[in-house]
């Protein structure tokens, strides 16, 4: 993960108990506060002893996910950040952002149709958040373009957008640690049977430490979220 910045505001419902927030609180740092990373700022531009790239080749790299990549606070340092994506093409950096609406205004001059290198997803946990973002993004342009779904919070009609835009994959996920709403199975096979539907890609990334299937509901530790994930694919 590459946090060039770190820190981000609540902007919608799932917000509300954001994993950096609580994380910060923990170590009793103050999330609200947008700061530029004083060590990672290049990380994808270091190198090791040997001279090789500490971030390897091939990777999938995800970008800002301790802030917003299209954050207000960062519009001075993103240019930088910009170029740094240039310069490694053999990587493949992945931005999600809750703010697209900032997002056409605020990249390169060169971007075209997208940098082939930079995957752009947009984050909508309900039926709002998707009907305020969904449609300024199907008509962003770039490469590839990924929704997440999370935190899910209900089930997300994603149908009237696959109409709209292309989109290159679904992932959803639940929301984790203390006070985690839940995910509920259901929602996610609807999700994914509407993938089906229009041809789109399906991930289910995280059950949420809160997960209800089959009206049974599980409480789960953080590091066991992701292999029950996993497992639900098998039922999809």
């Amino acid at each position: 993960m590459w946090n060039p910045w770190h820190g981000c505001h609540k902007c919608s419902a799932g917000c509300l108990n954001c994993y950096v927030y609580y994380l910060d609180g923990a170590r009793d740092k103050d999330a609200r506060l947008v700061t530029r990373s004083k060590t990672n700022f290049n990380l994808p531009l270091k190198k090791d002893r040997t001279g090789s790239y500490v971030v390897p080749s091939g990777v999938e790299l995800p970008v800002c996910f301790t802030s917003d990549f299209f954050i207000e606070e960062a519009d001075g340092w993103r240019g930088e950040a910009w170029e740094i994506m240039a310069k490694r093409p053999d990587v493949n950096f992945l931005i999600c952002t809750k703010r697209i609406e900032r997002a056409a205004s605020r990249i390169p001059e060169n971007w075209g149709s997208g940098y082939d290198n930079v995957t752009v997803a947009v984050s909508c946990e309900n039926n709002q958040a998707a009907e305020k973002r969904l449609p300024v993004f199907a008509k962003f342009n770039a490469k590839r373009k990924y929704i997440f779904v999370a935190p899910i919070l209900e089930y997300v009609d994603l149908k009237p957008y696959f109409r709209a835009g292309k989109f290159d994959m679904v992932s959803v996920g639940g929301e984790s640690y203390a006070n985690a709403r839940e995910c509920n199975f259901d929602w996610v096979k609807l999700i994914k049977k509407d993938c089906d539907l229009f041809n789109v890609k399906f991930d289910f990334h995280q059950t949420g430490s809160n997960f209800v299937k089959d009206g049974k509901r599980y409480r789960l530790k953080h590091r066991d979220e992701y292999l029950q994930a996993k497992k639900g694919m098998l039922y999809l």
